[in-house]
């Protein structure tokens, strides 16, 4: 007579580890996410040339443990009895700050490199993004075809087969002849995946990048600029599908570049922004019409610029956003910054669609990019 014991273990901690892994993971990516402004200007990112995965700064995370006075000091301990809610027992003396008294004797916080790959960390930082204004136009563009297997066909290709379905049949055809199942698969127990050609159509929308390359350009403003370019980018083509994205660069004279030589070439001279907005202008007359476009422009300066040009660039941004859904200008606060910049004379222009953001350090990129791509409640997602 065969025998059974039947256990009563608590099969949860068999999975202890991976609830381990699982519970680190989520504080790893609540950190990040707490942290992203610091993040998304790290250098080991911008510069990680297409990497899969990075490493991301963090904050060690402890366990639950006991943390011993290092003073070893009295405490209070247990009350008379007589204490009500709220009391207090008994409070820390305040400890010093530590300026003027050489080096410290306290711990430091420990910091580590989290693995992350870069669509996770995208999903986290596009997370609230998305296009402004965004609208419906007369000819939405083609954005993609793809097949979709949407049914299941007695005749088919060998590659499609649907094994669950074609198993599916022989076990149902031995089940209505009351026969048992020995596994075997008849001709007519096959079924083949068959798809369609779905067409998906979305907004177009273009989105033009203008970037100050002029000798004013420290390497920290350009710096500054390619960090919300990079992520510009990313993002635009991590959650839309039919934007296009043109690249102009300017010091005295603009032109249109490559992505490349947007992000790695730089110039000397002087500035004049009234020539790239006269640029944008021509290439969104000349390709772009408002009509069958959802039009985005987005210039980064330090606003160090020709006196006499301040008033053209307020003409032309004028005249942008009268075909534009959004124009945006952004500023950066370098080591040598000038009172009278650029973003003194914009003051002038009156426009819910133009946006001006300042920015002083490598946090200030992802603000940025909250305040240029906040889609607003009327925004059609692509």
């Amino acid at each position: 007579m065969s025998s059974y014991s039947i256990s009563r273990d608590d099969w949860s901690l068999h999975r202890k580890g991976e609830i381990d892994r699982q519970r680190h993971q989520e504080k790893v990516k609540e950190a990040i996410k707490k942290n992203l402004a610091d993040i998304v200007s790290e250098e080991s990112i911008i510069m990680s040339d297409g990497q899969k995965i990075v490493k991301v700064p963090i904050r060690s995370l402890d366990e639950f443990h006991f943390r011993f006075d290092q003073g070893k000091n009295k405490h209070a301990g247990q009350g008379n009895g007589k204490s009500k809610v709220g009391d207090v027992l008994h409070s820390e003396p305040q400890q010093g700050s530590g300026k003027g008294k050489g080096a410290g004797e306290e711990p430091g916080v420990d910091y580590y490199e989290a693995d992350i790959t870069m669509e996770e960390l995208a999903e986290l930082i596009f997370e609230d993004l998305g296009l402004p204004n965004l609208e419906h136009k007369k000819k939405p563009e083609l954005a993609s075809e793809s097949p979709e297997f949407k049914d299941v066909r007695k005749k088919g290709i060998s590659s499609n087969i649907d094994r669950k379905r074609t198993l599916y049949e022989s076990i149902k055809r031995a089940a209505l002849k009351g026969e048992p199942y020995e596994g075997k698969i008849t001709k007519d127990d096959l079924r083949y995946k068959t798809w369609d050609i779905s067409y998906k159509y979305e907004s177009n929308a273009v989105v033009l990048a203008m970037m100050d390359t002029s000798g004013s350009m420290g390497p920290f403003e350009k710096y500054i600029a390619r960090s919300f370019f990079f992520w510009m980018v990313r993002f635009l083509r991590t959650k839309y599908q039919n934007v296009k994205i043109v690249f102009l660069a300017h010091h005295v004279e603009a032109k249109e570049t490559s992505e490349e030589e947007f992000f790695t070439k730089g110039a000397s001279g002087g500035t004049r922004c009234s020539s790239v907005y006269k640029l944008a202008l021509e290439i969104i007359e000349k390709s772009y019409n408002p009509q069958d476009y959802n039009i985005y422009a987005f210039h980064f300066s330090d606003g160090d610029n020709l006196a006499s040009d301040n008033d053209n660039c307020v003409k032309y941004i004028g005249e942008l956003l009268q075909v534009c859904n959004l124009v945006g200008y952004g500023e950066i606060e370098g080591p040598y910054y000038y009172t009278s910049t650029l973003r003194s004379a914009f003051k002038k222009v009156n426009d819910q669609k133009f946006t001006v953001v300042t920015i002083k350090d490598k946090t200030g990129v992802y603000p940025a990019l909250k305040k240029f791509f906040s889609p607003g409640p009327e925004t059609i997602r692509a």
